[in-house]
């Protein structure tokens, strides 16, 4: 299914939210840590849409990025692809359209995933590196060389 990139609005953070506490649920229960109230108020006090781009299918929200330019790189500080949709293909259009960013800005791409998550197999699949672990998370980098 083809996809469409919008950029978020404020009044998107509640809906973004939703949807970031739907996608994370299984990897936060994976590791006892899920909160739904902590994870709200996490997402909401940090939400900054001048970086927060939604993905839609048809008219329909599917997810998110958001993706913030560093003097060297770009961070990937949260993607989602809604729960029921996982395993679609969803996330690698969405990963192919990032990439081509970083590709046309000549910078890598550093993003960190939950050590339980599923996410890490499709970070790795995508090319992304392992470069660090601390005590929740894994951090990755790409790079088009």
């Amino acid at each position: 299914m083809k996809i469409e990139i919008q950029p978020a609005k404020t009044e998107d953070g509640e809906e973004l939210t939703e949807l970031r506490v739907d996608a994370m649920r299984e990897s936060l229960e994976a590791v006892g840590r899920f909160e739904p109230k902590r994870a709200r108020e996490r997402f909401l006090n940090s939400f900054d849409p001048k970086i927060t781009f939604r993905v839609l299918s048809g008219s329909r929200l599917i997810g998110f990025y958001a993706l913030q330019e560093r003097e060297s790189y770009l961070w990937l500080d949260h993607f989602y692809i809604a729960a029921s949709l996982h395993g679609r293909g969803f996330g690698s259009q969405v990963m192919e359209i990032i990439k081509n960013i970083a590709r046309s800005r000549k910078k890598s791409i550093r993003l960190g995933a939950l050590k339980e998550s599923r996410a890490n197999a499709f970070y790795r699949r995508h090319g992304f590196v392992e470069k660090e672990r601390k005590e929740w998370d894994i951090y990755y980098d790409w790079s088009a060389n």
